[in-house]
This record gives structure tokens, sequence and C-alpha cells, in this order.
């Protein structure tokens, strides 16, 4: 049976995600020493070093948020940064997209401390009194700081995740959460912003029947007729108001191949999970309805969501144990 549906806070400190991830690739020390927090990350042939090792370092907001979403429905999202500095500016496009309440903490200090510490525990506690359903507080960061915070929310009766750059994170804030996930260990390809042109393997595994596939059982259906106004009829049928005029039937809102990308990428971070291979077909497509509300097999020409599954049967596979139905990754 599919587990109950949780409610999730995600909570980021941007700043120190940033920081741990540049230097984990770059030294110790190296954001000070290369004062990275003035350089927006290097475009496509960028020559700047410092600017390409920001491009190199940039982290996948989407994946985090991805993972997040396997705990059950993301309720709300917030980062903590000064986002008029231009590394952090770069980041507008991941964020905007995926809904990310961004809070703005100008540095008080020539250290550039911004206090994203405090304002973060300060509101997390708020959050918790406020949203009573809220069951996960997932804390993005590595600092020491919030080993207090998370002791506390576990004392509320709440399951603490915590997501952190490996090297970079405390070993105490990591024993003070119920979960700690490695940033390197989470399913990338979180945000699809800029797949306009990406093919990746999953998409090149897909045989090209696959892709229009329809069940000869299912009609197709045509976009509405609707049939012409009063006033239409006294023009003969011709309609010049331009917010009238027919929508054209685009298709479904997932295309076959985004949906197959969202079979195995949900199947991915619930097993990344709970390290279980198969994977209730109830809860893959929960997941992928986190992932994507828009996600529905009917509009793909699919009777159910195991018909779905069975139809990309090359990338996994479908077991039936009594009224249940398992999926895996082949």
């Amino acid at each position: 049976m599919a587990e109950q549906e949780g409610r999730v806070a995600v909570y980021i400190d941007f700043d120190n995600i940033v920081i741990s991830r540049y230097d984990q690739l770059n030294g110790n020390g190296a954001w000070r020493r290369d004062d990275a927090r003035l350089v927006a990350p290097a475009r496509a042939g960028g020559r700047d070093t410092v600017a390409a090792k920001l491009a190199a370092a940039e982290i996948d907001v989407g994946a985090i948020l991805d993972y997040a979403s396997s705990f059950g429905t993301v309720a709300l999202s917030r980062a903590y940064a000064d986002w008029s500095i231009p590394v952090n500016a770069s980041y507008r496009r991941q964020l905007v997209n995926r809904a990310v309440d961004l809070t703005q903490l100008f540095p008080t200090t020539k250290a550039f401390k911004n206090g994203a510490d405090i304002r973060l525990s300060v509101d997390v506690l708020e959050d918790l009194f406020r949203l009573p359903d809220l069951t996960h507080v997932v804390i993005v960061a590595g600092d020491s700081d919030y080993i207090a915070l998370a002791q506390r929310c576990k004392r509320l009766g709440r399951f603490v995740l915590g997501i952190g750059v490996s090297g970079r994170t405390s070993p105490a804030l990591i024993a003070a959460c119920d979960h700690f996930e490695m940033y390197d260990a989470i399913p990338q390809g979180g945000d699809d912003a800029d797949e306009a042109t990406d093919e990746p393997a999953v998409a090149a595994a897909v045989r090209p029947a696959e892709i229009e596939v329809r069940s000869p059982t299912l009609p197709v259906f045509a976009a509405p007729v609707v049939p012409p106004s009063s006033m239409d009829r006294r023009d003969g049928g011709r309609n010049d108001d331009p917010e009238e005029e027919p929508v054209e039937n685009s298709g479904p809102p997932v295309s076959a191949r985004a949906a197959t990308r969202l079979l195995v990428r949900a199947l991915e971070l619930l097993q990344a999970k709970d390290d279980e291979e198969w994977q209730d077909a109830a809860a893959v497509k929960a997941q992928i309805r986190r992932l994507d509300p828009a996600f529905s097999e009917r509009t793909l020409g699919y009777r159910s969501f195991t018909d779905f599954a069975k139809s990309r049967n090359s990338l996994v596979e479908v077991r039936t144990e009594g009224q249940d139905r398992l999926i895996r990754l082949r």
C-alpha cells in the first residue's frame, strides 16, 4: 500500500550550500580567495576562471526539491540569501520556475554575515505552529548552527531531513536529523527548464513507436466545436474578437517523451529514499504528480497507470502481487 501523504516544508540556506559546493570542488577557502560572491557564472564559452568554476559548481535546485517531494507534497519552499549579488541572482530562473519563496537578507557586517541561520530558524518554528499539518522539515545546509533547530523540530514531532555537501557538513548536524542526504547522492536532473534541445539518455532509450502510442480502444478527442454566437451569424459567421478565436488542440499537457522521463525520475527518487527496488504503482504515480501535476495517463491514451508503465517495458518492469502492482527500473 502507498504511504500516507506527507506535507513537506523546504528551507534552503542558499549561501551555505553554494559556498560549500564551490569549496568542495575547488579546495578549502576557495570561495573567499576567489571573491566568488561578486562574480556571475560563465555561460557556454566563457573564459573567466572564477566564472567557469561557479558554473561547474552550480547547484541543481530542482533536484533538491524533487528529492524532497519523494517524502510528500512540498507545501512551501524558501531560500535565504542576498539576491542582489551576481552569483545568487544567476539562480533566478531556477528558483522562479520552481516557485521558491525568496527571502532577501542584506549583509549586516563587513564580513558579509547575513544572519540566514537566525531568520531561517525563526521562520521554521513559526511555520510549525502556524501550519500544524506539516509532517517533514527539510533543512538544506551543513552548518552546525542548525543543530538546535533540528532537535526542536524533532521534539515537535516532525521528521527532519537534512541535505548538505559531502565533506562540508557538520557531523553533529547529521546526527541531529532523522535522515541526512548528501547533495552528491541526490538523483540529478531536477530542472528541466533548459531541455528544449536536450536529448537525455532516458529519452533516447524510448523506441519511436512508444512516442505516439495510443490505445486502440480509446478515442482521440478533438477540440470542442463551439457554435457561433448570434452576433457571428449576423456577420456571416465571422469572429473578429481575438479573445474568442477557437484554440487549437495542442495535444496532452505532458508529452509521451516527457511522461517517460517522469516515470524514470520518480522511480529513481523513491528508490533513493528507501532503497527498495520494487515500488508500489500508486506511490510512483503520486510521485509523478508531485513532479508534474499536469501528468495524466488517460490523456496519453491509457486506461490505467499500470498500462502506461507496461508500455515502457524497455525501461521498467511491472509485477502483480494480489491486488498490488509493483514497478521497478530495469
